[in-house]
């Protein structure tokens, strides 16, 4: 390679650089956010009203856009904003499903633990 296609290569490498550094580093969600819209599921199953239910919608969606969550979070988040309706029967069924589906939360939307937490944990 001669020394002006090397600089040609190097100019298209920095202007695409500052593109991918301008994503914003979003954090995992924490553990008080993950039980707060747990939380407020149960609370609409057991209520069954249009404040309670709203509330759950409010506190998932905004997680449906987090770029680092997985797609097993974002699905029960979805199936829990679906589910979180106020009802005109608030039977057993609509409460199991409500709560199952929030039950879940924890298992699929948690910070995935790494090696290094594992052995830094073992080691303490």
């Amino acid at each position: 390679m001669n020394f002006p296609a090397l600089i040609r290569i190097f100019m298209v490498l920095s202007m695409t650089a500052p593109s991918m550094a301008a994503e914003p580093y979003l954090a995992w969600p924490s553990k008080e956010q993950l039980r707060g819209i747990e939380h407020a599921a149960y609370a609409c199953s057991r209520a069954n009203s249009t404040e309670a239910c709203k509330r759950v919608r409010q506190l998932a969606d905004p997680l449906m856009d987090h770029s680092r969550l997985p797609e097993r979070c974002k699905d029960v988040l979805w199936m829990l904003m679906d589910e979180a309706k106020v009802a005109n029967n608030n039977d057993f069924r609509r409460k199991d499903t409500i709560t199952n589906t929030a039950r879940r939360i924890p298992r699929f939307c948690a910070k995935p633990v790494t090696k290094n937490e594992k052995l830094k944990s073992r080691q303490a």
